[in-house]
């Protein structure tokens, strides 16, 4: 029951240039004022008493509390969540900034240890949880309001119930947690000290990936052939990394009998498989419709027979070299939240004021952008490697919309307030909408309308399409990894196998692209993560779609969706909308403002 927060990290995090302004960086100091502040020390020190003293206050005596008692065991649980995120948080997000810093690993894997050991007395609450009765649990909901209110976190823990292990077993893999954790930090810390050299300038990673949307082509073929060769050279640690995470997650999930590898995803998301299914499958049959028809005429604006990897993100022979500067991007998405409602704008501006943004590219720095909700108590941090392209401002619009979203959701309190991942893009995806609104709402010129309505499909088709490409890929790879270890160039094939299925006719593959799966965080952090950006940017279409409709009462419905946090079940978040995710004509309806969108560019061509 114990939950530690998590960043969300941003599938499409962008790239960008120079002289920017003055770039924000975090204050960590609300979390602690250093690694040696006294604070820390004593959080630590509370947490391996208070972890001792409740297993000795509960351990199996959960079936013998009344309402009253069973409540305050529950907040002692919800305390010690709290103090635990606390320390995660300032240590994870240190160690990010800087992850080839020894020090910072170290300190962060040092906190991580001292509460795994803390915390592996209370395995029991869980277990035990999920062997009381039903009637138990409906008589203590019934007789106490406020111990009701916890109930959806409970449905979330007894969904597990036929999954669940002894409670020797349970302890002993709380304890190995810790392991799988080195391959991931191995994985963020070959990413972050990989170096790249293109044109005879020395390159991080994400300024190798800003050169893929050069105006140039020569530098991006260059920049994509350099990402090839420095993959390859390190392909046998990232295939080691995969199959290891890949082969714990087998172990895992046959002892737990889980019936497919997706399905912890699922449990953890609140989302039926048939929905899941359903999103894959809308997607899939809409790749000619999307990814196939806008590539193609892409292919055709850019003057190619055919397109190669490094024209993906190309921008458009139209579109003028911009840079937007910081106090630019900043007062854009102020300017985008505050029209749809001035209490966003106003959630918005503190992580501008209050040193909770980290914008600047330095090296070691951990690549993409997130936002981290920390702890109910404090506020959320975003990170960006912010370098100024139209498609950064974006980026910024994604990581606010999850900031105001964990801002509200803080009401919840610390169990209540985690949003299950297909419900978290949601305020992201909307505040990108919003912006994206803005923007072509001020276009003076039908060239920067032409040029707005693609990048914007390009950022649905990396939302929508490419991850389910990813997501398609991950099944391929954990469904391989079964029938034994994976070669690197086994997982090469199995990448390839979805790239030209989701990208279609208008591209060629270059050799070195088979590598590409390498450097993408999810796949080691967070398996099967990548499908909840799909399901975030279809449900926000269909609210967008309310939206422009004209619902007078939408804002109110929107911010108490956001309130909600992970306190209510997608059926109920959006049922005040008329919508349901459950049928499959919703997704349809999402996929369908990325065809309208389409529609439009094709009618500027006319």
């Amino acid at each position: 029951m114990l939950r530690f927060p998590a960043p969300l990290f941003d599938a499409n995090a962008s790239h960008g240039g120079k002289d920017l302004g003055p770039l924000p960086e975090w204050d960590l100091s609300d979390l602690y004022a250093s690694p040696e502040a006294p604070e820390l020390k004593a959080d630590l020190d509370w947490l391996d008493e208070e972890c001792a003293a409740f297993a000795a206050d509960y351990e199996g005596k959960l079936h013998m509390l009344d309402s009253a008692g069973f409540l305050t065991c529950v907040q002692r649980n919800e305390k010690i969540s709290s103090k635990a995120g606390r320390v995660m948080s300032y240590a994870g997000l240190r160690y990010y900034q800087l992850t080839i810093d020894g020090a910072r690993a170290k300190f962060m894997s040092d906190c991580q240890e001292r509460i795994t050991n803390a915390t592996t007395p209370l395995v029991f609450f869980t277990l035990e949880l999920n062997r009381l009765e039903d009637a138990i649990l409906e008589g203590h909901f019934a007789a106490n309001a406020e111990l009701a209110r916890y109930k959806p976190v409970f449905d979330r823990i007894r969904a597990m119930m036929p999954y669940q292990l002894s409670d020797e077993m349970e302890k002993f893999l709380h304890d190995m947690g810790v392991v799988g954790d080195a391959w991931e930090k191995l994985f963020d810390e070959t990413i972050a000290g990989l170096g790249f050299e293109v044109n005879g300038e020395p390159l991080t990673i994400e300024g190798t990936l800003n050169l893929l949307t050069d105006p140039d082509r020569r530098n991006r073929e260059a920049a994509a052939h350099e990402l090839a060769n420095v993959f390859q050279a390190n392909i046998k640690t990232f295939a080691r990394v995969h199959n290891t995470q890949a082969k714990e997650k087998e172990v895992m999930d046959r002892w737990r009998k889980m019936p497919s590898a997706q399905t912890s995803r699922h449990l953890s998301n609140d989302v039926e498989p048939e929905v899941v299914e359903a999103l894959r499958n809308a997607v899939v049959a809409a790749y000619p419709r999307l990814s196939h028809r806008y590539y193609e005429l892409k292919r055709k604006w850019l003057g190619l027979d055919r397109m190669q990897v490094w024209d993906r993100n190309a921008p458009l022979p139209i579109e003028p070299a911009r840079t937007v500067e910081w106090p630019a991007a900043q007062a854009l998405v102020l300017d985008a939240y505050g029209a749809f409602d001035p209490r966003m704008a106003d959630l918005a501006k503190p992580f501008f004021e209050k040193g909770w943004i980290d914008a600047a590219v330095k090296p070691g720095k951990a690549p993409g952008a997130f936002a981290h909700p920390t702890v109910t108590d404090v506020h959320p941090y975003v990170m960006l490697n912010y370098l100024g392209k139209p498609r950064d401002v974006m980026t910024l619009a994604h990581e606010l919309g999850h900031g105001v979203h964990q801002v509200l959701a803080a009401g919840q309190g610390e169990m209540l307030s985690s949003t299950p991942l297909t419900l978290a893009e949601t305020a992201s995806v909307f505040g990108e909408m919003l912006t994206f609104r803005t923007l072509l709402d001020r276009a003076k010129t039908k060239g920067e309308r032409k040029t707005l309505l693609a990048g914007k499909v390009e950022d649905m088709i990396n939302t929508v399409v490419r991850q389910i490409a990813f997501y398609d890929f991950e099944c391929k790879l954990h469904a391989a990894r079964r029938e034994g270890e994976l070669t690197p160039d086994d997982i090469n094939a199995l990448w390839m196998s979805v790239q030209a299925e989701s990208l279609g006719d208008a591209f060629e593959f270059f050799e070195g692209y088979k590598t590409y799966w390498a450097y993408i965080p999810h796949f080691v952090h967070s398996p099967f993560y990548v499908y909840a950006y799909a399901f975030g940017d279809g449900l926000v279409n269909a609210l967008y779609a309310v939206y422009e409709e004209g619902d007078a009462s939408f804002q109110e419905k929107y911010f108490e969706m956001l309130r909600a946090g992970g306190s209510k079940h997608h059926k109920d978040l959006l049922a005040p909308f008329g919508l349901d995710a459950s049928d499959p004509a919703f997704w349809d309806k999402g996929l369908s403002m990325i065809e309208g969108l389409i529609d439009e560019l094709e009618a500027l061509e006319a």
